[in-house]
């Protein structure tokens, strides 16, 4: 059961939703992180008065240093602060809900320093799956999945002491906001309308990886790395609804679901206070009143991000986090209006097949495959305005 925490995005959908779990719980909070959130972050640490705060800019953090002048607030800034956040021996748990790449020294960090760790930062283990949870085992960190299919998943597992009684994972998928459309109509698409999640409230970006369905293509390569399956025993079906978060289905042929509201505090609270449950914030699931529950297959000609995701998950090495770099480039620029709904896929195309694979990569190759993964995706658009 977590004591002490600290959250690193404190102000994103997650870090926030988080700190309502932390409330509800009476949780110490050691150290709270975010990018450019200035007021939201003054609140919280007034709140809060956790004893180290990081912004993402020097210039951030003197503006916050002096709104909490009188408090004992440490106040840092940039990659370094984020690494001391997750490494803060006053925090037992570490909760990882900063979006992208950056999160990935930080996890190590916290993997080092023995930490609890929520993991809600999914691109730490697509790009340096291998070394993470190798950190993990040799530090004795617990490494324990906010996301909720992934959370669905370690629940299912729950009791499972061989996984070679496990014949396949399931996971399960809204379809996004644009679940049903045509390749046709998605050309015109509005990023509006991307933005317009059927069931979760959650960040822009993730909002668009739900719309491209790269996000669960991010979750299957997730899935590999943290329950070490090969990528032939991994599914995924679309479920609308969003009830049956994920399913695995076990060799005699039992499928075990977890099912719930699609509210994130389930599992994030999952992962704070496992392996015990206590009451949550979340309305409880009502059988009656939600409705059919459907699955289907994914359409992967309309939505070919998740094909390319599961290429790259069998491929290995280097090109899950070429996949991951281009991914974050692109949809950068789709959520500036500089690029239209399928560039995002095309130019993830165009860095895996350009740019070099390595097979079995260290810490700084990854880092330059994702360097070079952003510079193709850079430089395939700016062929494109010159055309």
């Amino acid at each position: 059961m977590t004591k002490t925490i600290s959250i690193l995005g404190s102000t994103g959908s997650i870090g926030r939703q988080t700190l309502d779990v932390v409330d509800l719980l009476g949780v110490r909070v050691a150290a709270l992180t975010c990018g450019r959130s200035l007021d939201m972050m003054i609140q919280q640490c007034k709140k809060y008065r956790p004893l180290l705060a990081v912004m993402e800019t020097e210039a951030l953090a003197m503006e916050l240093r002096d709104a909490l002048r009188g408090q004992q607030t440490e106040v840092l800034f940039g990659k370094e602060g984020l690494i001391r956040a997750a490494s803060i021996a006053e925090a037992d748990t570490v909760v990882t809900a900063v979006v992208g790449m950056m999160g990935l020294e930080p996890t190590l960090a916290a993997c080092r320093a023995g930490k609890r760790i929520g993991l809600a930062n999914k691109e730490t283990l697509v790009c340096a799956g291998e070394l993470v949870m190798a950190e993990a085992e040799a530090h004795g960190a617990q490494i324990i999945p906010v996301d909720s299919e992934h959370s669905a998943i370690f629940q299912c597992l729950m009791g499972c002491e061989d996984m070679s009684q496990v014949k396949r994972l399931i996971l399960t998928a809204s379809g996004g906001a644009f679940y049903g459309m045509t390749r046709e109509q998605l050309k015109t698409a509005k990023k509006a309308d991307a933005l317009r999640h059927p069931n979760w409230k959650m960040g822009p970006k993730i909002t668009i990886d739900c719309a491209t369905l790269l996000n669960k293509g991010l979750e299957f390569i997730e899935a590999m790395r943290l329950y070490r399956m090969p990528p032939e025993k991994i599914s995924v079906v679309v479920h609308r609804q969003s009830i049956v978060h994920s399913l695995v289905e076990y060799q005699d042929g039992a499928v075990m679901a977890q099912l719930g509201t699609p509210d994130m505090r389930i599992p994030i609270q999952l992962a704070l206070t496992y392996p015990d449950r206590v009451p949550s914030p979340a309305p409880a699931l009502d059988l009656l009143t939600c409705g059919a529950l459907t699955f289907c297959e994914p359409d992967y000609e309309t939505f070919p991000c998740l094909g390319m995701a599961m290429e790259a998950a069998k491929a290995g090495g280097t090109a899950c986090v070429i996949l991951n770099g281009a991914n974050e480039e692109a949809v950068a620029a789709y959520l500036k209006d500089e690029i239209g709904f399928y560039d995002i896929s095309d130019s993830i195309r165009h860095a895996l097949d350009t740019v070099d694979m390595v097979r079995a990569p260290d810490l700084e190759q990854i880092l330059e495959a994702d360097r070079l993964s952003r510079q193709a995706v850079r430089s395939y658009f700016a062929i494109g305005k010159e055309r």
